[in-house]
């Protein structure tokens, strides 16, 4: 009889032991799982910030696609007008050499 007690007692010890390192590892795991989470969050702050960061820079470029399309054609209306002021001055110019 005490033989079988001694026999459970240590089973028991040793299911207790077991349990004490399935305990350690399950609370590594989750202070893993938590750290996991931590860097996920900043990681998804860090994404939000760079989505609004490149909505603002593509407002940027828009506009300033559209100053370039708008200098253009002021650019290219000088251009006929300083052609039209030439043949002007060239026509103004051809009588008084005859």
């Amino acid at each position: 009889h005490e033989h079988l007690l001694k026999m459970m007692e240590e089973r028991m010890m040793d299911v207790e032991q077991k349990l004490r390192l399935v305990k350690r590892l399950l609370q590594d795991k989750v202070n893993q799982l938590k750290e996991q989470l931590s860097k996920n969050t900043k990681a998804d702050a860090m994404v939000k910030d760079l989505y609004v960061e490149n909505a603002q820079l593509l407002k940027a470029l828009e506009m300033t696609e559209q100053r370039q399309k708008t200098a253009e054609r002021k650019n290219y209306l000088l251009e006929e007008k300083i052609a039209n002021l030439n043949r002007i001055v060239k026509n103004l110019a051809s009588p008084s050499f005859n």
